[in-house]
């Protein structure tokens, strides 16, 4: 583990297993921020809103197994698997309730973690989540979907360009680049038969919820609209301009939403 004037950087057990994790900020454990990763995305993808948070919050985020800095394990991966990871993580760091900001994985994480541990969540940005496969725009669900905007504009499998995903995992993973297609084949099983969250359970999670997608993501803006009109207090925002990467191709307007409904 390593500290230095921003904030703590190192390992963290949970669940069994070493999951690297950064801590920013000068708040307490009251106030923290949990960030939870998109899909093969890292810590780094969050890097101005993390940034944009910590100088008044107390701001955590982990990489989840196969992501990041933290090394593959075994078997598939279920989102029912990294819900309980996620509890095991504020259990470890000895966090209560806290705020949440999570995108496309991470998002439907948040989700499932403000529906199955309501105690543990106050408020919610869920970016780019879906509900179940059916939400993705490449489906034949019969709803209108907007075109590319520009070459800009690419609907990559995390929050930046596949590219860019890519070179980070050869850069930080302890697994090696070759790996990579191990973890992408695993996640694309996970994305095809997962998650199934019916709407009608959304009306149960009490927290207050800012949804959040692009208007080129890859998540139909219908999809993002049907998870916003199940959630009893919840607010959406459709991001112009924006594909799946929205959290890279607008990070000052991103960031400004993020602190603005958290606050």
């Amino acid at each position: 583990m390593s500290r230095d004037g921003s904030g703590v950087a190192g390992y963290v057990i949970a669940l069994g297993n070493r999951l690297y994790r950064e801590v920013r900020g000068a708040g307490g454990t009251s106030d923290a921020v949990l960030f939870l990763h998109g899909g093969f995305g890292t810590i780094e993808a969050f890097g101005p809103q993390i940034s944009a948070l910590s100088p008044a919050r107390s701001v955590h985020a982990y990489e989840r197994p196969g992501h990041g800095r933290s090394a593959d394990v075994d078997g598939p991966y279920s989102y029912e698997h990294s819900l309980a990871e996620a509890v095991a993580y504020l259990d470890a760091e000895g966090l209560g309730a806290v705020d949440v900001v999570g995108y496309s994985d991470g998002a439907i994480l948040g989700l499932l973690l403000a529906l199955r541990h309501p105690e543990r969540v106050r408020r919610l940005v869920a970016i780019s989540a879906n509900l179940d496969p059916s939400g993705f725009g490449d489906t034949d669900a019969g709803a209108p979907v907007l075109p590319p905007r520009d070459s800009r504009v690419e609907a990559g499998v995390s929050g930046t360009s596949f590219e860019q995903d890519l070179e980070r995992y050869r850069r930080l993973s302890p697994d090696g680049p070759e790996h990579a297609d191990a973890v992408l084949e695993k996640l694309m099983t996970l994305w095809r038969a997962e998650p199934s969250i019916a709407p009608e359970a959304l009306a149960d999670v009490a927290a207050p919820v800012l949804v959040m997608a692009g208007d080129r993501d890859s998540i139909r803006v219908d999809h993002s609209l049907l998870i916003a009109a199940s959630l009893p207090n919840a607010e959406l925002c459709i991001v112009p301009g924006a594909s799946h990467g929205l959290v890279a191709e607008r990070p000052a307007l991103i960031s400004l939403l993020i602190a603005e409904f958290l606050a």
